[in-house]
């Protein structure tokens, strides 16, 4: 038994290596326990339920919105129509009356007889002026260009200084015809355009389809409306046009009409007087309420008393603009 105090001392070495070992690991599970964070904790949120005489969350109270902007409505043309038709009775002609708003609130229109057809006299020349402004706008024809005279387009008029072979200036024969209205530069001027075909087809384009200007020569209160409307809305050349015609049938040598019975306006017009019939068509600016286009034609009586029923007209329709 020699060895047994040295197996003693072996188990006892075994012993204390092995709680040194022991001690070792718990020291390291402690720290890697201390350096973790701690787990969060997790709450779920009970509500009670409300007491059987818990009263109910206030309803909120509706906003009210504000109304909308009303729409602007037309006046009447009743108040029109009755003084227009007390006119027309007493004037003893055929009148038929045409107007188209261009500005103000809600610009409509208003026609009173304007489909009545009559003899076109020298509305024609507002025709072919218009379209000679078209053409000049588009570069199509030169305004300081010559036509020269015919034989054939002479009529009895304001000038009489026409001679075969004679040529004059696109400007001077508009002015001749647009100012003075005289005649046989009116029908060098549809010559230029093409004649009557191209003429009317010019008018049909911008709305006057019931006319049949410079062969058949008749026109409608309605059709010379549309056609003034359509220039001044820029539908045929646009300001270039306007430039070059407006002058041409503004202060004229035949204001007893529209002009007359339109005071403070500039009014732009050509006039036709033939026989028992005379025509006024125009466009009446610097009102109130913005432009307007106004066709007045009248068959029957003819001279100073259908100039005045065109003025007396004229001056209905300027009051019932400016006060709408």
């Amino acid at each position: 038994m020699r060895y047994w105090p040295l197996m003693v001392r072996a188990a006892g070495l075994a012993v204390f290596v092995a709680a040194a070992m022991l001690f070792s690991v718990a020291w390291m599970l402690a720290d890697v326990r201390a350096s973790e964070p701690p787990a969060p904790r997790i709450g779920v949120a009970v509500s009670n339920p409300p007491a059987a005489d818990t009263p109910a969350p206030p309803v909120p109270e509706a906003t009210a919105l504000p109304a909308p902007a009303p729409l602007p409505v037309h006046a009447s043309f009743e108040a029109l129509a009755r003084t227009v038709n007390a006119i027309i009775a007493g004037s003893g002609a055929d009148v038929g009356v045409s107007l188209i708003e261009l500005g103000g609130p809600v610009p409509s229109a208003w026609s009173d007889g304007g489909s009545t057809q009559v003899d076109a006299a020298s509305t024609y020349k507002l025709v072919a002026l218009m379209d000679e402004a078209n053409l000049i706008s588009a570069g199509r024809q030169n305004p300081k260009g010559s036509v020269c005279f015919q034989d054939d387009d002479y009529e009895d008029g304001w000038y009489d200084d026409y001679a075969s072979g004679s040529c004059y200036m696109r400007n001077d024969l508009a002015q001749r015809a647009g100012l003075f209205s005289d005649n046989t530069a009116g029908h060098m001027l549809v010559r230029d355009v093409g004649g009557s075909v191209s003429l009317n087809a010019f008018a049909a384009g911008l709305g006057a389809r019931r006319s049949s200007f410079f062969d058949k020569n008749t026109t409608c209160a309605d059709d010379l409306a549309q056609l003034l409307a359509a220039e001044a809305q820029g539908r045929a050349g646009g300001a270039a046009a306007q430039s070059w015609l407006y002058p041409l049938l503004t202060r004229t040598k035949f204001e007893a009409g529209i002009p007359a019975g339109s005071p403070g306006a500039v009014v732009i017009h050509k006039t036709g007087d033939v026989d028992a019939v005379v025509v006024d068509a125009a466009l009446v600016t610097g009102g109130k309420n913005g432009p307007y286009a106004l066709a007045v034609t009248t068959d029957g009586v003819g001279g100073d008393a259908a100039w005045s029923t065109i003025a007396d007209v004229a001056a209905a329709v300027w009051q019932y603009e400016t006060a709408r």
